[in-house]
């Protein structure tokens, strides 16, 4: 059965995912906002032993779409230390965000540096790129930019994380994305069930929880149900309750 979650706070993953009824927890393993290499958490056994599923998030940094050697380096790097402590927690899969290129640049630059990042390396979990609605240079933006990047990678063992959020932003129909999204890529393996601050078609990566957003709540667990995989709300922490009651009660229905 797909397990409905949260993304929760790194220091105590096993008491959030309980406050919020959450079946599995998506976290950082380092900061978000830095370079630094993942260290050993006192509680892996403990998540471990919890029998949530577990997912990890790769810093925002990380960009090996990247042009620039001085970011497109690390971000490889980064992939292959936050997946080692990734699997070391068990987790399902680590999500990384598709990139962008700089400015003037051309995206399939950016779509074959995706390709040598896979096969310069096989990693101990599952890499899911996330699909990000910012900015026309975006690798993973829009459904030609994703079939165009899975012709890039899609032999090599990677996954898709699917965010309604981005989606949203993007200007794409949620009402057939991942019907869309299954006939470029074959899959779609987890559903980060966010709505947005923001109107349809805004490029703005910005979450709302579903009562405050401007996604129909009832839009949002169509994607679900019909992706039928592992999904995790990424809302503001003070809703995600409401949110994952709200997609239960709609997954049952």
């Amino acid at each position: 059965m797909p397990l409905i979650g949260a993304h929760v706070r790194g220091d105590d993953p096993v008491a959030m995912a309980a406050e919020v009824d959450a079946q599995s927890v998506q976290l950082f393993l380092a900061d978000p906002q830095g370079w630094k290499k993942p260290v050993p958490r006192d509680d892996a056994d403990a998540i471990l032993d919890s029998g949530l599923g577990v997912y990890a998030h790769a810093p925002y940094l990380v960009n090996v779409a990247s042009t620039n050697n001085k970011i497109r380096i690390p971000s490889r790097k980064m992939i292959e230390q936050h997946a080692a402590a990734a699997a070391g927690l068990g987790a399902r899969g680590l999500v990384v965000h598709g990139g962008h290129v700089g400015e003037g640049d051309d995206i399939a630059v950016g779509v074959d540096n995706w390709r040598k990042t896979f096969a310069r390396a096989t990693f101990p979990v599952r890499v899911l790129v996330e699909n990000t609605a910012g900015g026309e240079n975006a690798c993973a933006r829009t459904l030609d930019r994703i079939a165009m990047l899975w012709d890039a990678i899609g032999e090599y063992d990677v996954g898709v994380c699917l965010d309604t959020c981005h989606a949203w932003a993007a200007g794409e129909d949620l009402e057939t994305i991942v019907e869309r999204v299954r006939a470029v890529t074959g899959r779609v393996d987890l559903v980060h069930a966010n709505s947005s601050r923001d109107p349809f078609g805004s490029s703005r990566d910005r979450h709302a929880s579903f009562a405050t957003g401007e996604i129909p709540p009832e839009l949002i667990a169509h994607v679900v149900r019909e992706a039928g995989c592992d999904v995790l709300v990424e809302t503001p922490a003070e809703r995600q309750a409401e949110d994952i009651a709200f997609l239960r009660a709609a997954l049952a229905g």
